[in-house]
This record gives structure tokens, C-alpha cells and sequence, in this order.
């Protein structure tokens, strides 16, 4: 388990891969720009990859990470996980269960959840994990599955029922990133505003710079 505040400066400006957005550049190129810029934090999600070429990216990611000191997050695979050393996973409402992820990963190795609705988050305090995604926060084309987005009244909500450190997720952008600060997010997790962006290190860098206002 990670000490929370430091996991929440890990946590503050977390970039969510996404290739279908990465318009013909690879993956170590946006990754590489966006850390430049300032990103703090890098989750692989990959659902459509095969075991393979999921591990062969996140031993990539890895290398270009480790160096600079920036934790490697995998979504949902703990076995991918393990076979990289990643510093962190990320469950969703349908992936393995977090005791059970718990049990299998080393000790130091943190725990993100995604909440979706307020129950969601009175389960999580029994929970073994290290911080929550709030899931999402605005409407977002890339997360589609989920329930109503929170909104800001709703992240407040979280966090006064939550001390873990928060992630928030979806539809986050410059001109939103400080009001979702002010509204409890520890950090914000961003997949196309960074993805998509035609310069990722000048995106990341402007993110700072709003944030900064929080």
C-alpha cells in the first residue's frame, strides 16, 4: 500500500493510453511527449491487444518510464502487472476482484478502482485499494460503458465520503481541469486531450498551467 500523499503527487496529472486515438504515432512517441510536458503517471489500457503485444508494450512504457521516476499503471491485467514490474493497477466494476488482485501483487504495488456510483464508494472503504477513479466525471466518447457522470456536485460528494486519494475521469480538459481540482480530484486522468492532441507535450504542459489556478 502507498503512503497517500505521496501517491497523490504520482497521481496528478495520469495520462490513460488509448492507440485508436494516437492517429498513426506510436504509443512511446505520445508517451514520451506527454511526460515531457509534465505527466506524472502512465495507465496502459489495452483492451483490445493480445496477451503478447499487451506485455510488449508495457515492458516498452516501462523502460521509457522507470528512468524518469514516472509509475507504470495497467489496466485490469494483473498478470501483465507482474511480468513488467508495473508500479500500479487499475480495476474496473467487471475486473478481478481487489482482494484478490491484492493477494497476488507485491505489497508495494498500488491499487486504483473505478466508482461509478455512490455505492461504489461506500464498498471501497472496506477495500484494499490505494486510490479511486471517479468514473466519469463528465460525458466522455471513450468511456462509454458507464453510468451517469458524476459531475462536479457529484465528485464532491466523494469526496466527503472518501479519504483515499481521487482520480477524475472522463471528459477533463484545461478549461475544467482547475474547477475539477477545487471540486476534490487529487488528479486528473486524461485518454484524448493528451491522445489526440497534435502537440502531447504542449497539451500537458497547458494542463499545468490551468491546474495551477486551483
Amino acid at each position: 500500500m502507498k503512503d497517500p500523499a505521496a501517491l497523490r503527487s504520482l497521481l496528478r496529472l495520469y495520462l490513460v493510453t488509448d492507440q485508436a486515438l494516437c492517429r498513426g504515432r506510436t504509443l512511446a512517441e505520445i508517451v514520451d511527449a506527454a511526460v515531457q510536458g509534465g505527466v506524472t503517471c502512465v495507465q496502459l489500457r489495452e483492451k483490445q491487444l493480445a496477451t503478447r503485444d499487451f506485455l510488449a508494450q508495457a515492458l516498452m512504457l516501462k523502460t521509457l518510464l522507470a528512468p524518469r521516476g514516472i509509475p507504470l499503471v495497467i489496466n485490469d491485467r494483473i498478470d501483465v502487472a507482474l511480468a513488467c514490474g508495473a508500479e500500479g493497477v487499475h480495476l474496473g466494476q467487471g475486473d478481478m476482484p481487489a482482494d484478490e488482485a491484492r493477494r497476488l501483487l507485491p505489497p508495494g504495488v498500488f491499487i486504483g478502482w473505478s466508482v461509478e456510483t455512490a455505492q461504489d464508494v461506500e464498498r471501497s472503504a472496506a477495500m484494499p485499494v490505494d486510490y479511486l477513479g471517479v468514473s466519469p466525471v463528465f460525458a466522455t466518447p471513450t468511456k462509454t460503458d458507464t453510468k451517469t457522470p458524476w459531475g462536479l456536485e457529484g465528485l464532491r460528494r466523494v469526496r466527503a465520503a472518501s479519504g483515499l486519494p481521487l482520480v477524475a475521469i472522463g471528459g477533463i480538459h484545461p478549461g475544467n481541469a482547475a474547477d475539477v481540482l477545487r471540486a476534490g480530484a487529487d488528479g486528473l486522468a486524461v485518454v484524448s486531450a493528451l491522445c489526440a492532441a497534435d502537440d502531447p507535450r504542449a497539451a500537458a504542459l497547458d494542463f499545468h498551467q490551468h491546474m495551477a489556478h486551483a
